[in-house]
C-alpha cells in the first residue's frame, strides 16, 4: 500500500509540474505577442527596436524576479542545493517559471506606451525595478497574503467584507499594475516629437496591420494558458475559465468592432481588452456574464484610447497600454465582484467592497512605484532620445540598423 500511495504521489507531482509548465510556454509564447503587436503599431524606423526590447526586457526580468522580485512576493529563494530545488518533480522551480511569464509582462506592457522614443539601457534598469519591488510588492499582498507593517490587507478585506480581494489570472495584479506603471512612464517621458502642431494633432498611422494582427492572435491563443494555468494544479483546473475567456474575448471583438468603426487596430485590440478585464473574475462569473464584461472592455478601451490620442495630444501613449491594461484590468477587478456574485449568476464568494478596495490599492501601489522607479531614472540618466535620434528613429540610434533591407 505503501508502494502504491508513493507511485501515486509522484504521478501526481508530476503530472502537475508538466501542467504548470505547458502554461509558462503558452505565456512566454505570449511575449512575442507583445512584440508583434508593438512592431506593427510603430512606424517603420522603431521596429527593430521594439523586438529588441521585448526579448532584453524578459532577460532582464528574469534576472530580477529570479534573485530579488520572487522573494519579496513569495519569501522563497535559490540558493539551495540543486538536489532540494528538485524536490516534487521540481514544481516549485517551474512554479516560478510560470509567475516569471506574468512578471516580464510588466515590461511588455510599458514597452508599448514609451514606444519610439525611449532611452535603451536606462529603460532596462527602470523595468529590472519595477519586477524586482513595485509588482512583487502588490503580487504577495493579494496571492501570497503577505502583510505591509504587520496588516495584512487580505485578511482585514475577509473579516470586514466576508470576502478578500479575488484576481484569480490578475486583471489588476498583473494588467492593472502594468497598465498603470506606465501611465506613469508615459506622463514623464513626454509626447513623440511632431505629435502637436500648431494646435492639432498628428496621427501616426500603424505601420503594418498584419503583424499587428498576429501580434494580437499569439496573445489571444496564449491567453488561455495565462487563465486555464493560473489554476496551478490539475484538480484546480476548470472549463469555466477556458469559456468564460473564449466570451470575453469575443465580446470584445464584437463591441471593439461596433464602436471602433471597423478600424482593424481596434477590432485587434478588443479581444485582448475583453481577456485582460475577465482574468480577475474568470474562474466565478457566467460566460453570460463574461461576454459582458469583454464587451464592455472593448468599448472601454475605444473611448478611452480616441478620446486619450484626440484631446491630450501630450499624454503620447502609442499603443493605448493604459487604457487597454490599465483602465480594463480596473474594470476587470471591479466587474468580478458584480457579475461573480450568486445573484448575477456566478458563483459567489466574492464581495463588491473588496474588489474596489483591492483594485484602487493596486492603482496606489503602480502609480506611486511607477512615478518613483521612472523618476529616478529620469533624474540620474534621462529616458528620452535627443531629438536627432528620435528623428532618425530608434532603429537606427540605439541598434544601427533598420527593419528590412531593400539591396
Amino acid at each position: 500500500m505503501t508502494g502504491i500511495n508513493s507511485a501515486v504521489e509522484t504521478l501526481m507531482y508530476s503530472a502537475n509540474t508538466m501542467f504548470i509548465l505547458l502554461g509558462a510556454i503558452m505565456v512566454l509564447a505570449m511575449h512575442a505577442g507583445f512584440a508583434f503587436l508593438e512592431v506593427g503599431t510603430v512606424r517603420h524606423k522603431n521596429q527593430v527596436n521594439a523586438l529588441v526590447k521585448i526579448i532584453t526586457d524578459f532577460g532582464i526580468s528574469t534576472i530580477a524576479y529570479f534573485f530579488i522580485g520572487y522573494q519579496v512576493a513569495y519569501g522563497m529563494d535559490f540558493f539551495a542545493s540543486a538536489a532540494e530545488l528538485t524536490e516534487n518533480n521540481g514544481y516549485e522551480l517551474v512554479k516560478f517559471f510560470f509567475l516569471l511569464t506574468f512578471a516580464a509582462a510588466i515590461p511588455a506592457i510599458i514597452s508599448g506606451g514609451i514606444a519610439e522614443r525611449a532611452k535603451f539601457y536606462p529603460i532596462l534598469i527602470a523595468s529590472a525595478l519595477t519586477v524586482a519591488f513595485v509588482y512583487p510588492f502588490f503580487e504577495g499582498i493579494i496571492w501570497n497574503g503577505n502583510a505591509v507593517f504587520g496588516f495584512s490587507l487580505q485578511a482585514w478585506l475577509e473579516e470586514t467584507y466576508g470576502a478578500g480581494f479575488h484576481d484569480f489570472a490578475g486583471s489588476v495584479v498583473v494588467h492593472g499594475v502594468g497598465g498603470w506603471i506606465a501611465f506613469a512612464a508615459v506622463f514623464l517621458l513626454g509626447a513623440r516629437r511632431g505629435r502637436y502642431r500648431d494646435g492639432k494633432v498628428t496621427a501616426f498611422a500603424p505601420s503594418n496591420i498584419p503583424w499587428l494582427a498576429m501580434g494580437a492572435w499569439i496573445l489571444t491563443v496564449g491567453w488561455f494558458g495565462f487563465n486555464v494555468m493560473s489554476a496551478q494544479t490539475l484538480d484546480g483546473i476548470s472549463g469555466l475559465v477556458a469559456v468564460n475567456s473564449l466570451m470575453a474575448m469575443v465580446g470584445g471583438v464584437v463591441v471593439a468592432m461596433i464602436v471602433g468603426r471597423n478600424d482593424p487596430g481596434f477590432i485587434h485590440n478588443g479581444p485582448l481588452a475583453g481577456l485582460v478585464a475577465v482574468c480577475a473574475g474568470s474562474d466565478v462569473l457566467h460566460p453570460i456574464g463574461a461576454l459582458l464584461v469583454g464587451g464592455v472592455a472593448g468599448a472601454l478601451f475605444v473611448w478611452v484610447f480616441t478620446l486619450a490620442q484626440n484631446k491630450f495630444p501630450k499624454f503620447d501613449d502609442v499603443l493605448g497600454v493604459w487604457p487597454l491594461h490599465g483602465l480594463c484590468g480596473a474594470w476587470g477587478g471591479i466587474a468580478c465582484g458584480i457579475f461573480g456574485t450568486e445573484a448575477m449568476g456566478g458563483l459567489g464568494g466574492v464581495s463588491l467592497m473588496s474588489q474596489l478596495i483591492g483594485t484602487l490599492a493596486g492603482i496606489a501601489v503602480a502609480l506611486i512605484g511607477g512615478f518613483i522607479v521612472y523618476g529616478l531614472v529620469k533624474a540620474v540618466s534621462g529616458i528620452r532620445l535627443s531629438e536627432e535620434e528620435e528623428f532618425n528613429g530608434a532603429d537606427l540610434s540605439i541598434h544601427k540598423i533598420g527593419s528590412t533591407n531593400n539591396d
